[in-house]
């Protein structure tokens, strides 16, 4: 008898959180409906306005993107940043980050759009990689792209910022280039209308992580324009580039950042080329 009753009450219990499972299992299902309905959206994006280029994978490799081919063992190195990085900027929702290095020739471009087309690569996010590396920009010239308007339009008034983005050919990806190298760019980068161009592209998605290029630390004040503009950076150093005074420096410039983290350069052959700590 009372085994009887045991099983009488223990199927009570069973009803009554069977309701509960149920809307827990509906609210699950709603979920995941949500994430699927967003990364299909993002998946079919189109680029009405933007200008839609397509890229060479020889030049790329030549020039070391190496995120777009999985078939390179180097690949899963930027994932793995990207992934470390990601995780940080979602913790604390930031959708901005900086890619800069103490010196010249450390590699800080190559970083940004490997990172860059990583991100992109993730079916929930889009990235926008921007070249603010006024007196030197390399992005175009890394990926091959070639187009009428640029940053240097934009800064002319001659462009609007449509006009100015390019979809290399890879889904939920856009570059905003700079052509040519311009004068006075710390003055520039000082202005309200880049200070206003930072707040449309960031505010413009909530998917959209922005990519920022910007000159090395300790050769110029431009990056210092723009870092407070920026919800964090990511420093990039070539090893063996670098005296320890350099290093220091380009910390103590960093300071009132929000500094990711260190990604050390190192061998081009060596699947464990890039470090982040």
């Amino acid at each position: 008898m009372e085994k009887i009753k045991e099983a009488i009450e223990k199927a009570k219990g069973q009803q009554s959180t069977r309701p509960q499972m149920q809307r827990r299992l509906d609210s699950n299902n709603i979920f995941d409906k949500v994430v699927k309905d967003e990364e299909d959206e993002l998946a079919s994006i189109v680029y009405n306005e933007t200008t839609s280029l397509k890229l060479n994978p020889a030049h790329l490799e030549n020039n070391r993107i190496i995120a777009i081919n999985k078939n390179n063992p180097l690949s899963s190195v930027f994932d793995s940043l990207r992934t470390q990085v990601l995780q940080k900027m979602e913790e604390n929702n930031w959708s901005t980050i900086a890619i800069v290095s103490p010196t010249p020739e450390s590699g800080k471009t190559v970083v940004a759009i490997n990172l860059a087309i990583s991100i992109s690569q993730l079916p929930q996010k889009t990235s926008m990689l921007i070249d603010f590396d006024l007196r030197k920009p390399r992005v175009a010239s890394y990926l091959g792209i070639k187009t009428k308007n640029s940053i240097n339009e934009l800064l002319s008034g001659d462009a609007e910022l449509p006009d100015v983005m390019v979809n290399p050919g890879i889904p939920r990806f856009t570059v905003l280039p700079t052509n040519e190298p311009e004068l006075k760019s710390s003055e520039i980068l000082s202005s309200k209308k880049i200070e206003r161009m930072i707040a449309e592209v960031k505010e413009r998605y909530e998917s959209r992580v922005v990519i920022i290029d910007l000159p090395p630390l300790l050769s110029t004040d431009d990056a210092m324009v723009i870092l407070p503009l920026v919800d964090c950076a990511l420093l990039v150093v070539g090893d063996g580039m670098n005296t320890e005074s350099e290093l220091e420096d380009a910390m103590r410039l960093l300071s009132k950042s929000n500094l990711l983290g260190v990604v050390l350069n190192r061998a081009e052959a060596e699947p464990q080329s890039y470090y982040y700590g």
